[in-house]
């Protein structure tokens, strides 16, 4: 525990809710919150790892949540349902359906969502073909303050499973692309911007999809990377690296390989009112139990203006 907040006990879970002047917000892929098979993915989400994934929400105790790979309307309004009753009330939502009838890419805020802009037909050409999004990307303005209100951008882009239509990493790249569209739009019509970008990107940073999302020059977004709090803090060797401390976000069974394909992106604007020593990945025991990604959080203060 420290000074940003307060320690509660709650069903067993300790959590810290957000003091006057500060909110979190944070990203969650589920792993197929489904309450009903699809003919593609038929394997519904169990009780056991609905409660873990509740759990985690708890513990991070978010005042707005990305989730990817959510179910149809109903599997989100579940999962917000239960999360009244654990003591989480999120009253506001937004869930885009685009392309992928499967899975979906959905938001809950206990803070005030005062706009929405889903994107759900968005195209790009590759090899002279014309791909669609598939997930969509979901936009909406949130007010954390009388006067302090910031966009949100949640994305859930292409997988690396190969696909008989593309080239997933160009698919993804294309993504990418038309997701940055959207960030430069956003900054054409107010440079001063706050924007979160956030989600499963589904690759590392320095692939050419997140390097196109996080962009370069005066608009270039910043990577909150959170971490694990296990008490890691050497720096990188050679310096220019990151810290080797743990901020994997994603487990591959097949190849049994760990990765970082979940982020937090900031604008300059948004950056100013950043909380680096609230930002972080939770580490709980047992977490593969709800989804094969861990949620990652960063906080903020409405008082840098």
């Amino acid at each position: 525990m420290n000074g940003f907040c307060a320690a509660i006990l709650f069903a067993s879970v300790i959590f810290c809710p957000a003091v006057a002047g500060t909110f979190r917000v944070a990203t969650y892929n589920v792993e197929n919150y489904l309450d009903q098979p699809t003919e593609s993915r038929t394997h519904v989400k169990s009780a056991e790892a609905k409660a873990k994934i509740r759990e985690s929400i708890r513990t991070l105790n978010p005042d707005v949540l990305a989730l990817e790979e959510m179910g149809g309307t109903n599997a989100l309004l579940e999962l917000r349902t239960a999360l009244k009753s654990d003591g989480q009330d999120f009253p506001f939502w937004e869930h885009v359906q685009s392309f992928d009838t499967n899975i979906h890419v959905a938001v809950l805020s206990k803070l005030p969502i005062v706009a929405r802009r889903p994107h759900t037909n968005d195209f790009f050409l590759l090899d002279g073909r014309r791909f669609q999004v598939k997930r969509g990307f979901a936009e909406v303005d949130i007010q954390a303050a009388t006067n302090f209100t910031f966009t949100l951008l949640a994305a859930h882009l292409k997988s690396q499973l190969a696909t008989p239509d593309a080239d997933e990493a160009e698919e993804r790249l294309g993504e990418a692309k038309v997701l940055r569209s959207l960030i430069d739009a956003r900054f054409a019509k107010d440079p001063n911007a706050r924007l979160i970008v956030l989600g499963d990107f589904n690759d590392v940073k320095d692939s050419a999809s997140t390097r196109e999302i996080i962009g370069r020059g005066k608009f270039k977004l910043t990577d909150t990377r959170p971490a694990e709090r296990n008490g890691d803090n050497a720096p990188g060797e050679p310096p220019y690296f990151e810290p080797r401390n743990v901020a994997w976000t994603y487990f591959y069974g097949k190849n049994d390989t760990y990765s970082r394909i979940d982020y937090i992106l900031l604008s300059p604007a948004m950056k100013r009112s950043w909380r680096a020593d609230e930002t972080y990945i939770l580490a709980s025991p047992n977490w593969g139990l709800g989804s094969d990604h861990r949620p990652v959080v960063a906080g903020f203060t409405t008082g840098n203006q």
